[in-house]
């Protein structure tokens, strides 16, 4: 039986309970609520705290670490809950750096109760390697087990898709989780490969209405947006995603740069004088963490690395650290119109240091801002994505921005799978679902992934959970 505590009225807040027949369970994910799937735009302590019993729950499996992922594992901890975390190798390492954030910016910034939490964390945490199968428990008196295995999803590094092996009587039941999947030719990541088997299978559906455009064409498109907004002696701003979206950017702008460095963008600004601010400590860290786990990198990165290039640690690049310096880049970049591009957290525009550079730059006409990865609904990203064509306005801060600045939606560079990959990952297992239950999607995209599994998959139970 498989219960949904989230990620079943939208996108976000992914949690799922599969229950056992001993009455052992264990929870993949256990992520926050965001946008206007929150009370008022932030999540509610009702929303917050675990309202299910965890004293059953055996372990908590974690897909990857994005915060609609793993952040409400505080709140579990405190309910509680002291099973083992596992976690595919590098989500072993990013995940205490992402509840560190959580717990300063949702919970408490006194140091003593962070470090213990912390400790308490790696006291839990249980990292398996990928492709393998893993024992959680095993009854040979009942004759009932179950193993969990890791396999890339090529969302972010580190993240999985979660294969579970029930055996009871030598009857044995499948059920994966998908987590989030990556969308094939994700730079640095490899691609998700789909597996032999599952009998049930849960799936995200965060672009289950639409398709992406190619790598080529979004490489194409992100030179031409940096040119334009650079000619006018404008800023590039793109809201991102501190853990892959930031690193997959670097990645793209270097082959831009490496590919056309001895060409002029305009008559005073070569290709390899731009400048490139990452503002954000904790894209920083995260950046550097990807660099050491080069080893997980796909074949494409690897042989960039063998070449003495260094995709996410070029001489263009500048990351600034502490407040005070954030605050006088904004307002420099504000006063002077200098070429720029700017990479900022958070993705959303729902916090962190982006809002300040939307609040001086997005009612500048030679303003570029760029999104490359979901708005969900209610955040400040997704007003912006679809008032900024109308000069409309945006509230940050409790106040009205007019949207004078050119707004630009690169989906190519999505971190999820689209529809037709959604489809594909099903095609290509060799034994099809019995079950598909479709969750993580606005109600028009998961309805649209349904119908298209109806259409191709005639013997399969397609349904949407609502818990």
């Amino acid at each position: 039986m498989i219960k949904h505590h989230g990620a079943v009225n939208g996108v976000t807040g992914s949690c799922h309970e599969l229950m056992c027949a001993d009455g052992r369970s264990i929870l993949i994910d256990c992520g926050l609520f965001q946008g206007a799937e929150t009370s008022g735009g932030g999540a509610s302590f009702e929303q917050l705290e675990i309202d299910f019993p965890v004293k059953h729950i055996h372990a908590l499996v974690v897909t990857h670490v994005h915060i609609d992922h793993v952040g409400r594992i505080p709140y579990l901890l405190a309910a509680g809950f002291r099973g083992p975390i596992y976690c595919s190798e590098p989500s072993a390492l990013l995940l205490p750096l992402v509840l560190e954030d959580a717990l300063k910016i949702g919970f408490t910034r006194n140091k003593q109760l962070i470090d213990k939490f912390l400790k308490q964390i790696q006291k839990q945490l249980s990292p398996i390697p990928y492709k393998k199968w893993h024992v959680v428990f095993d009854d040979k008196i009942k004759n009932y087990s179950l193993k969990i295995k890791l396999s890339p999803a090529g969302h972010i590094l580190g993240s999985a898709f979660i294969e579970c092996s029930l055996t009871q009587n030598n009857l044995n039941q499948r059920i994966l989780f998908s987590g989030d999947l990556g969308a094939p030719y994700t730079p640095l990541l490899p691609s998700p490969k789909s597996p032999y088997r599952t009998d049930i299978l849960v799936i995200e559906s965060t672009y289950g209405n639409r398709n992406h455009e190619g790598r080529h064409d979004r490489r194409k498109r992100l030179k031409m947006v940096i040119e334009s907004s650079l000619h006018n002696n404008g800023t590039v701003l793109i809201p991102a995603f501190s853990i892959g979206r930031t690193q997959e950017l670097l990645y793209e702008i270097e082959q831009i740069i490496h590919s056309f460095r001895s060409k002029k963008i305009t008559k005073n600004l070569n290709w390899d004088d731009i400048e490139i601010i990452i503002d954000s400590p904790m894209a920083a860290n995260f950046t550097d963490l990807y660099r050491k786990l080069s080893t997980f990198w796909d074949k494409e990165a690897k042989s960039k690395l063998q070449t003495g290039r260094h995709p996410l640690a070029f001489e263009q690049a500048l990351t600034i650290d502490d407040h005070q310096t954030h605050l006088q880049t904004v307002e420099y970049l504000a006063k002077t119109n200098r070429p720029a591009i700017v990479i900022a957290a958070s993705g959303m525009c729902t916090g962190g240091r982006v809002v300040n550079y939307l609040k001086a730059l997005i009612t500048n006409k030679n303003t570029d801002i760029l999104f490359v990865g979901y708005q969900a609904k209610g955040t400040a990203g997704r007003d912006i994505q679809k008032y900024g064509q109308t000069n409309g306005y945006v509230e940050l801060d409790g106040e009205r921005y007019t949207i004078a600045a050119k707004v630009h939606t690169l989906s190519g560079y999505s971190a999820h799978a689209d529809q037709h990959d959604l489809i594909n990952f099903v095609k290509r297992m060799r034994q099809k679902p019995k079950e598909i239950r479709i969750v993580h999607g606005d109600e028009e995209a998961k309805q649209a992934l349904k119908s298209k599994y109806e259409l191709l998959f005639k013997d399969i139970k397609v349904f949407i959970p609502t818990s």
